[in-house]
């Protein structure tokens, strides 16, 4: 599958901003699944190419930062990109570990449990008690195999949980998601980390888009996408595994990847720091758009 992607944010400020600086990380992962062909940073108020500096961040993600020192009071970033995306192979064979044989593999293999680490404890936004304990507990009994366990738990939070927009934001509580039983594809990867995170399992965050498709006979909206997150779990032998709880699938050609991390906080599409006495208001637009050669 061939995407071309369109992510625009824009700010609109109440008095002028006259510095800003921003760290962008929204260019499409280059792996075994998917190949970024193209990518362009379009920004205005405009400022040379030059100036806009990029690097790969500690996870492997594509950051860019940039300065602008105009005073504005409307900031528009939009990313371009072409993403061709390929079929995922698992070997079914290599995902009949145990959660049981899993845990004590861990245990004995330290340099597997060092590799692993910083996705087995808690983080910025993933944080867990005795009462998300007993939520993952009935999903991961230890001779069930670990791939089974983790889509039995996206499967309980799909069908146990309600998709709601703008119910929580960034900073709810995951153990408030938990008793509301509402939330979006955010609070349920967090959601479903921090379970797998608890459980003793090794579990991260993924960023990226997810092509959504229009009822049948009506044309797609432009800007009806959104930026989706999803989960991957370490799985021995078959590597990292994704899994998608909103939606309660496994993620496939229609998944894109712009970035890996421990929780949110490490794979922020678009952060800064502005120099302005005023509110502000914020807007994001998101196109996946199937290119005709598909």
């Amino acid at each position: 599958m061939k995407y071309k992607l369109k992510h625009k944010t824009i700010y609109r400020y109440f008095e002028p901003v006259n510095t800003y600086h921003s760290v962008v990380c929204l260019e499409p992962l280059n792996n075994e699944i998917q190949v970024c062909k193209n990518f362009q940073l379009l920004i205005s108020p405009s400022i040379p190419t030059t100036s806009i500096n990029k690097r790969l961040d500690f996870f492997g993600n594509t950051n860019h930062y940039f300065s602008i020192e105009t005073p504005h009071k409307e900031l528009v970033v939009e990313a371009v990109s072409e993403v061709e995306s390929k079929p995922q192979k698992l070997n079914p064979a290599l995902l009949s570990i145990t959660c049981a044989e899993t845990l004590d593999l861990i245990q004995a293999n330290r340099d597997l449990r060092v590799s692993i680490w910083q996705y087995m404890i808690e983080s910025p936004f993933i944080h867990w008690d005795e009462e998300i304990k007993a939520f993952a507990l009935p999903s991961f009994q230890p001779n069930r195999p670990l791939h089974e366990a983790v889509k039995d738990l996206c499967h309980r939070i799909f069908t146990e949980f309600k998709f709601v927009s703008n119910y929580t934001n960034i900073n709810t509580p995951i153990k408030t998601v938990l008793r509301e039983r509402k939330g979006v594809c955010q609070d349920f990867s967090h959601l479903a980390i921090a379970s797998i995170r608890s459980m003793g399992f090794a579990a991260r965050y993924v960023s990226g888009y997810l092509e959504t498709k229009p009822p049948k006979g009506q044309k797609k909206l432009q800007g009806s996408d959104a930026s989706h997150a999803w989960i991957s779990v370490y799985i021995p032998h078959a590597g990292w595994c994704e899994f998608d709880p909103t939606n309660d699938l496994i993620p496939e050609e229609r998944h894109i990847v712009t970035s890996y991390g421990r929780d949110y906080s490490d794979v922020v599409p678009l952060k800064g720091v502005i120099f302005s006495s005023g509110r502000h208001t914020l807007s994001v637009e998101v196109d996946v758009i199937p290119l005709e050669d598909n």
